[in-house]
């Protein structure tokens, strides 16, 4: 890169709007022109110029035609050098990293939601938690105060470290580790192995530590002598503050405490008991940061999830629970034994493929069908082409449209369904139609 960082940060603190999408470029901001499989950001840059942005960063420099172009080596390196920089002028914002194989984006929501109470807070939007909306999320941080909650995902090893570097977190916390991404990560021990990336971060960095869920084993072992702050369900050893399920109808009811203080009881509008641990990883951040315990509990029970992430929605038709947002064995499972134990007269299940699960994925989608008899469903209907290659006897479709189509020839109603599958099954298109 010719430009300094320091130079090139210098230019984003006068322009301190990022933009990498040429068809987004809010006036006086920086475009960075990354490449993709399919596209070459170089080549929209003066058209993301002339629409708004003030300055292109470039990798190309034969596009780069006046001063508005800043060319560096590598767009993608500069765009997380940046982010990077920009972090580490923040040194007294307290730096929550978020990572896990299920629930991150719930429980940085949740955590955010409950830090809210009582602090400035940023935290990533949506799903911009890879290689590329990391950087962008650490480029909106503002103020050296406050918390900064950042997810990071990953389907490859090495990738939670890269993050983690970028990130530069004061404290770590990884939801759980489950069998998701097997097709990249290659074993459930490689998934152990890369979110531990993030522990393995804090410890080499000695950082202040982390937050750790005491019910889950493998993250105990993994934790070994980290510093750690930890919460778990009643009963868990060591945790400093424990929680348990009190009922799902459909909305979780939970009651936490802490040694010595009595029963707080919390109605959230989550569902899926599984959110235990999302909610109890928020309930302790909250605590070691102060936030008393009353406003704890009403930040929990004021979140509304979106994004089709563990929502209900009663359609007049039917009640619908919508978890179609992404799908792994552990998620599914979960998901299934959540539906058992929603009392309803008319049950019934939407099932898509799990994707990423490489060699495994007949094992683990025949295991989901097992798994799905025991739910007492009246009726499950089998979405994709990895469970057309089942045992089953259940009704089998080959993608989202052939189930629209037959919703819209024979309309369900009285059920109460749920609604699981991988984003790219698209099952989330389903709920206009029931």
């Amino acid at each position: 890169m010719s430009m300094k960082i320091e130079e090139l940060y210098d230019l984003y603190r006068q322009h301190p709007v990022v933009t990498t999408d040429s068809r987004r470029t809010p006036r006086g901001s920086m475009f960075f022109a990354l490449k993709g499989d399919r596209f070459d950001g170089n080549q929209y840059a003066l058209g993301a110029l002339e629409a708004g942005c003030a300055v292109a960063v470039v990798d190309d420099p034969r596009v780069a035609v006046d001063k508005r172009f800043v060319v560096v080596d590598d767009v993608l390196q500069t765009l997380q050098q940046l982010g990077h920089y920009h972090r580490e002028q923040m040194p007294g914002k307290m730096i929550i990293q978020v990572t896990g194989t299920n629930g991150k984006t719930t429980t940085k929501e949740l955590i955010a939601a409950v830090l809210s109470q009582v602090a400035p807070v940023q935290w990533t939007q949506g799903n911009l938690n890879n290689h590329i909306g990391v950087p962008l999320t650490l480029l909106t941080l503002e103020d050296d105060n406050g918390f900064g909650i950042i997810e990071t995902g990953a389907n490859h090893p090495g990738e939670i470290a890269m993050l983690a570097d970028i990130v530069d977190p004061d404290m770590g916390l990884i939801t759980n580790v489950g069998r998701a991404h097997l097709e990249g990560f290659g074993s459930f021990e490689g998934v152990k192995k890369t979110k531990g990336e993030l522990y393995d971060y804090i410890r080499r960095e000695n950082r202040i530590g982390i937050f750790l869920n005491a019910s889950e084993p493998d993250l105990v072992e993994m934790a070994r002598d980290l510093p750690a702050v930890r919460y778990g369900l009643t009963g868990a050893e060591g945790a400093e503050i424990w929680g348990e399920v009190v009922e799902c109808n459909p909305f979780v009811k939970f009651r936490y405490r802490q040694e010595h203080v009595g029963w707080q009881v919390v109605q959230t509008r989550l569902i899926g008991a599984y959110n235990i641990h999302n909610l109890m990883a928020a309930v302790c951040v909250g605590m070691q940061f102060g936030v008393p315990f009353s406003l704890i509990s009403k930040a929990l029970a004021d979140y509304q999830p979106t994004n089709n992430r563990s929502e209900f929605r009663d359609t007049g038709r039917n009640r619908l629970v919508i978890d179609a947002y992404n799908a792994n064995p552990t998620s599914m499972a979960a998901a299934l034994d959540n539906f058992r134990q929603i009392q309803a007269p008319r049950k019934m299940m939407i099932l898509g493929d799990m994707r990423e699960l490489g060699a495994d994925s007949a094992q683990e989608h025949q295991r989901v069908v097992d798994r799905a008899r025991e739910v007492g469903a009246e009726q499950v209907w089998l979405v994709g082409d990895n469970f057309a290659h089942t045992e089953t006897d259940f009704r089998l479709f080959p993608d989202v449209e052939a189930v629209k189509e037959e919703l819209r020839q024979h309309p369900l109603e009285n059920y109460t369904l749920l609604i699981k599958g991988s984003n790219g099954t698209k099952l989330f298109q389903l709920p206009d139609f029931l």
